[in-house]
């Protein structure tokens, strides 16, 4: 899931969206094949909260569901299902992203600083330029700066899910870039929630917090294994977190961080890696629909979508989300591979990085959460934000399909090239051209089908020659 890099010799410039090594692009086809069909369902989810809130014999059942309450009251944990889904189920999804975060930075390529970068300051500058562009729209029209921080994320599963549905074949490369900025995006939110949004602080919830991280952590070293101790364990901690006055979902960050990403002898994969695959589809299947669906029903009418682009803090959004990811991303890939070693890679073009920094304008799970706890207990301004949410994503996924479609037959030439397999070894040709074995069963496979070929030419031939001698002796038959 980060930039890629490709295999150089000294004093040679670094291909920024070269080839990922093998185990990466092993992690990322585990990974895309389980946020795809996470992205169908969070597509199907928002389509269904939509159709739910806007059928006026359904609206009210919508409404009683979400702000039904259950939950221990002497706990603190009384909480609407809207609220349970914000707060309980997206920590799920930020366990996730806890793990793919440390995974990423003591095994994957963003160990290696030189090829972290490039894909470390697009993220930071996508996240700056959109909340630039909502403080200078919100700032001119006399509008409230609370929701700066709205348009600043993306979201990783939505974006492949448009992928999924307009059937554009990303190159391994561009598709890590993506994720790569999702992951950094994630990081990036996670510190603004807990920053940004933290109104009071309950210092003995914190602490009995910070002691349940601090078992965690020596059950882990310890080499304990069982869910059964570590699930019930997590719903301590969360819940504590929760009272706190921190938002709950950092517990899930903090326990995912936890989690040992790299493998040791005789292991295949490491404990953070077994995890992650257990919980992945848990996370993107349930909690992140489930949590779109509670949070996307918002009123549309005529009304309603032009005030988005006519009230200062709604149309600060869409143009954070639509210019200001664009810009931002492609910007600071530029002008990192301007600064650095870095070019592009040959089969690769600028305006590829420009279609999926546009891709990457589609923000929704955690923009929803952010325009949440921004506009907290101001109804109207909360379902205006979630619709500006909803339009800027659908835009940016517009436009960036427009630029996809462009090129996506040299796509799909570059995706057969990366999957190509003649010596049917189960391996892709391009991670074997270096291997004598490799050349040898190619060799013959050729053989084979030569061989194969000759057989079917030498039946041919004899077919034809029968038919002629039988042929010639039918007229030499025939009447004089």
């Amino acid at each position: 899931m980060t930039a890629p890099r490709t295999p150089r010799t000294p004093g040679t410039a670094r291909k920024a969206f070269g080839r990922l090594s093998l185990p990466e692009r092993n992690h990322l086809a585990d990974a895309l094949r389980t946020e795809t069909v996470g992205g169908v369902l969070l597509l199907v989810a928002a389509i269904a909260a939509l159709v739910w809130v806007n059928i006026p014999a359904l609206h009210d059942s919508y409404e009683s569901v979400s702000h039904f309450h259950f939950g221990p009251s002497v706990l603190g944990l009384n909480l609407s299902v809207a609220h349970w889904a914000a707060d309980g189920l997206l920590a799920v999804f930020f366990f996730v992203a806890g793990i793919e975060l440390k995974r990423e930075l003591v095994a994957g390529d963003l160990k290696d600083p030189k090829a972290a970068a490039l894909p470390v300051v697009a993220a930071l500058c996508g996240m700056a330029v959109p909340a630039l562009v909502y403080t200078v729209t919100a700032t001119a029209g006399g509008g409230s700066l609370a929701g700066w921080a709205v348009p600043t994320a993306t979201d990783i599963a939505f974006a492949l899910a448009v992928l999924a549905v307009i059937g554009t074949s990303l190159p391994s490369a561009l598709r890590a870039f993506l994720l790569t900025l999702a992951v950094v995006d994630d990081l990036f939110a996670i510190l603004i929630i807990a920053v940004f949004f933290t109104d009071g602080l309950d210092f003995a919830a914190l602490g009995g917090a910070a002691v349940g991280l601090v078992v965690f952590w020596l059950l882990l070293r310890a080499g304990v294994r069982g869910w059964y101790v570590y699930v019930p364990l997590g719903l301590v901690i969360w819940g504590l977190m929760y009272n706190s006055g921190i938002h709950a979902t950092i517990a899930g960050v903090a326990m995912g961080l936890m989690l040992r990403c790299h493998t040791r002898e005789g292991e295949e994969h490491s404990p953070g890696e077994r995890i992650e695959h257990l919980v992945r589809p848990l996370s993107a299947g349930l909690a992140v629909p489930l949590f779109a669906l509670f949070s996307a029903g918002v009123a549309v009418s005529g009304g309603a979508l032009a005030d988005v682009f006519t009230q200062p803090e709604t149309l600060g959004v869409v143009l954070g989300l639509v210019v200001g990811k664009t810009l931002g991303i492609f910007g600071g890939t530029w002008l990192t591979s301007r600064f650095t070693r870095a070019s592009l890679s040959d089969d690769l073009q600028w305006a590829d990085v420009f279609a999926v920094a546009t891709l990457a304008g589609i923000g929704f799970t955690v923009s929803l959460l952010i325009g949440e706890l921004a506009f907290e207990g101001q109804g109207a301004m909360t379902d205006q934000v979630k619709a500006a949410v909803l339009t800027g994503s659908l835009i940016a996924a517009a436009l960036a399909t427009v630029l996809l479609k462009v090129r996506n037959a040299k796509y799909r030439g570059m995706v057969a090239e990366e999957e190509r397999d003649d010596d049917l070894s189960g391996i892709p040709d391009i991670y074997e051209q270096d291997d004598p074995e490799y050349h040898l069963r190619v060799a013959a496979v050729y053989e084979k089908k030569a061989a194969e070929h000759r057989r079917i030419a030498e039946e041919m031939k004899s077919a034809r020659l029968a038919e002629v001698t039988g042929g010639a002796g039918e007229e030499g038959d025939g009447p004089a």
